[in-house]
């Protein structure tokens, strides 16, 4: 089969609509999984032990089981209780869920960084608890992040075609659709993976940046 130019310029404002729906589903996604994380991280470091064991049970649980099956879970299975969300919502809040659980080791992880004698100094100076994270651990903890949670942002974005399985119209939804309607595949497919390496490339290229600018400030 020969590649058609004429036919690549048909499709491609219908392949232009699934990547901004990607880019949309991978943007709510990485917020939602960054307040996610923070919660679950918080929480885990809790004195209430019961609360901590079972976020810390519930984030195990979700880390430990593939993605798609909580897609399917929560778009197929949570209407049987009355809870029906739309393809996007539901892709998202999966998305947001299952990456919440690892950006809450990397959160854990620039918690623990900061020096205890931070820590100390906050109670000397009578912060309440609020305050101590809000003016002091979280400024310093967050930074060094960065980098770490970014890599976490490419990796959701490259996962955003399993939405497909729940009927979200991202580009390779799309791009299935423009193929099966056609009966041409070589184009729609080489134009998705064409689109995932363009605006993966970009992202890599923020990342090294951001990577070099909080690497600094980490050290």
């Amino acid at each position: 089969m020969d590649w058609d130019w004429n036919f690549v310029w048909q499709i491609m404002p219908t392949l232009i609509q699934g990547v901004k729906i990607t880019i949309l589903a991978t943007l709510l996604g990485s917020m939602l999984a960054a307040v996610v994380g923070l919660a679950i991280a918080l929480a885990r470091r809790s004195d209430n032990r019961l609360l901590a064991r079972s976020v810390g049970f519930a984030a195990e649980f979700i880390r430990g089981t593939p993605l798609l099956v909580q897609l399917y879970f929560i778009f197929y299975v949570l209407p049987d209780i009355g809870i029906l969300l739309s393809p996007l919502l539901a892709g998202v809040i999966g998305l947001g869920l299952h990456y919440g659980t690892y950006t809450a080791e990397v959160y854990r992880a620039g918690i623990d960084n900061v020096p205890r004698g931070q820590w100390e100094a906050a109670k000397a100076c009578n912060l309440s608890h609020r305050q101590t994270w809000l003016r002091i651990i979280l400024p310093q903890a967050v930074p060094p992040m960065i980098p770490a949670l970014a890599n976490y942002f490419i990796a959701m974005f490259k996962e955003t075609p399993l939405l497909s399985a729940i009927t979200v119209m991202e580009l390779m939804n799309q791009s299935k659709s423009v193929a099966n309607t056609y009966y041409r595949y070589l184009e729609p497919i080489t134009l998705v993976g064409a689109f995932f390496l363009a605006i993966s490339l970009v992202a890599v290229v923020l990342l090294r940046v951001l990577e070099h600018r909080y690497g600094r400030i980490a050290k």
